[in-house]
């Protein structure tokens, strides 16, 4: 029985959108994105097969559908720029939509009607295989990933260790370590698994990446708060991916959970600052010799807060961090350019004390504005790389919208701003930011201006420009916004990152990251680049004298805003 049989009997109208994406995938098409949400303007997923983009609209009713939303779904087609538009309907078609259909075909314009039952039929078709072919075949061999599954392997199947931590740095593929994991495991027995992460969005994406490691009878199950379940449906599935408030809610109202053989924690440096984590592990007594295994996998383990996440998942089997990825060759090569100019050498007269803040640095020693100079140095860099594909970090809305003007004016390429809901009250509609993702996919944009996107859970593989302005005190962030850019893709020789931030911890930073890549091993053909520059070149200067000021570039690097530790700099000259 296909996966596409069960989830649309008593299917909600989310879950059957999901298997319609599963059923894409399946079926060969590529960059499949699920953008149905309130004022989505009639899409509900947007793929590409054949050289072409497609827009599908999902119609759970009860009834066959009408021609109103075929003319809906062409209007749909326009906005996202679609060349194939595509309804699919639970119920099938009205006579009138069928007969529109045609009219339409003979016009050249390719609408597609599939029914339910259409793609039950197709989906029973699929063998009951991987889609792509078997996961430990398909994917490159990474010798670091083969031991850390082996290391899962032999702690939580043979010596029967009921908890795991793996660390790998964005873009060393954690999630592929956990998935073939899990499939392997599912080779020795039935394995029920509940994937937790703190977000909608990163649940989302879970599920869609593991579809790669599940044969096509293999059913998945999204738990979050537009989505609730029962315990029925939480035994069906033998993959639930949820989220975090859901199963704490569900736990704090009494109910019990069905049985999992392993709990699963995406981004789980987040377990040691949400009580609601503690709370379901000690429910289930996940981790301990009663309970299911418990396994977290994370990019950046450290808190700020200090806290430790050893306490529930132990010491890491495996821990590979961005600067041995990079000096292995398992990161896209990078040519980091930290930029002084907003260095106000003469204010250093007016600092006095004996030590000083991050704060006070701050205040004192950078210039406030800077942004022209940006997108003439992001213009200059430009055609230094092969299909140039650009992240422009920024802090607020309007910095984002100012950055997107300042480049667009310059012509020589396509820039939009991208940003979710934030504090203020202002909105991207979901529409929009889903087109831009669409648009920035396929390359008809060529950069986006973010605002607390890109940070975790997005796979932009392409990007080989980075752009930091916006001021993070977050290590994690920092490393997770870099970690954009750091992917391996085919035809992409380097990455470039134009570090505009004015933070004195950023220096340090910078400072660490050079000093951390020198003795790379010299079979790699690596070639990693830190350099501190002005607009018009090399500022070595400028280093020679941060290289004696930051003393504990480790201390700084991680410091609070206000804390006293760095002292009083000689003079300048």
């Amino acid at each position: 029985m296909s996966f596409f049989n069960s989830i649309t009997v008593n299917a909600s109208w989310m879950s059957f959108e999901r298997m319609v994406c599963r059923f894409l995938v399946y079926d060969g098409f590529s960059g499949v994105r699920l953008v149905g949400q309130t004022n989505d303007k009639g899409a509900d997923i947007i793929a590409h097969k054949a050289g072409k983009r497609w827009l599908v609209q999902v119609k759970h009713w009860k009834i066959p559908i009408g021609v109103d939303v075929l003319q809906q779904t062409l209007d749909a087609s326009r906005y996202y720029q679609a060349q194939v538009p595509v309804v699919i309907a639970l119920k099938g078609f009205q006579e009138s939509a069928i007969k529109q259909r045609n009219v339409l075909l003979q016009n050249h314009i390719p609408m597609q009607l599939w029914s339910a039952s259409d793609l039950i039929k197709r989906a029973n078709g699929f063998s009951d295989t991987y889609p792509f072919g078997n996961p430990d075949e398909i994917f490159e061999k990474r010798d670091y990933q083969e031991e850390a599954i082996q290391l899962l392997i032999q702690e939580c199947v043979i010596s029967k260790v009921n908890r795991a931590l793996i660390v790998m740095a964005t873009g060393l593929g954690k999630t592929h370590v956990l998935f073939e994991f899990i499939r392997r495991f599912r080779l020795l027995k039935e394995v029920k698994v509940l994937f937790i992460a703190h977000t909608n969005a990163l649940v989302a994406q879970l599920e869609q990446n593991m579809w790669t490691y599940l044969k096509s009878s293999e059913e998945t199950l999204i738990w979050n708060g537009y989505e609730p379940q029962n315990y029925s449906s939480l035994s069906r599935a033998s993959s639930v991916f949820a989220c975090l408030n859901s199963v704490s809610s569900y736990i704090d109202n009494g109910f019990e959970l069905p049985h999992f053989d392993i709990i699963a924690i995406d981004e789980c440096h987040h377990v040691s600052d949400n009580g609601m984590y503690g709370r379901i592990i000690d429910n289930l007594k996940a981790g301990t010799d009663t309970g299911p295994k418990l396994i977290g996998v994370t990019a950046t383990p450290w808190r700020q807060d200090q806290s430790d996440i050893s306490a529930y998942f132990g010491d890491p089997l495996i821990s590979i961090d961005m600067i041995t990825g990079l000096k292995r060759g398992f990161l896209s090569n990078i040519e980091y350019r930290m930029y002084t100019d907003n260095i106000d050498w003469h204010s250093l007269k007016s600092l006095h004390g004996e030590k000083l803040s991050p704060r006070g640095i701050n205040r004192t020693l950078f210039i406030s504005n800077w942004d022209d100079a940006v997108v003439l140095e992001l213009k200059k860099a430009w055609n230094s790389q092969d299909n140039p594909r650009s992240i422009v970090f920024c802090g607020i809305i309007d910095h984002a919208i100012m950055m997107r003007d300042k480049i667009n004016a310059l012509g020589f390429c396509r820039a939009e701003a991208i940003y979710s809901k934030l504090p203020n009250g202002k909105v991207m509609e979901s529409s929009e930011r889903n087109k831009i993702l669409c648009d920035f996919h396929d390359g008809r944009i060529q950069v986006v201006c973010a605002v607390d996107i890109f940070n975790e859970g997005i796979d932009v593989p392409d990007v080989n420009i980075v752009v930091f302005q916006r001021v993070t005190h977050s290590r994690r962030i920092f490393i997770q916004q870099l970690g954009r850019g750091l992917r391996l893709s085919k035809g992409k020789k380097k990455v470039l990152v134009l570090d505009f931030v004015s933070d004195i911890r950023r220096f340090a930073a910078g400072i660490s990251l050079k000093d951390s890549l020198k003795g790379k091993p010299a079979f790699v053909n690596i070639d990693h680049k830190v350099e501190f520059c002005k607009v018009g070149g090399s500022d070595e200067k400028a280093e020679t004298f941060l290289r004696e000021w930051l003393e504990d570039v480790a201390a700084i690097e991680d410091a609070q805003e206000d804390a006293s530790i760095l002292k009083f700099p000689p003079a300048y000259e």
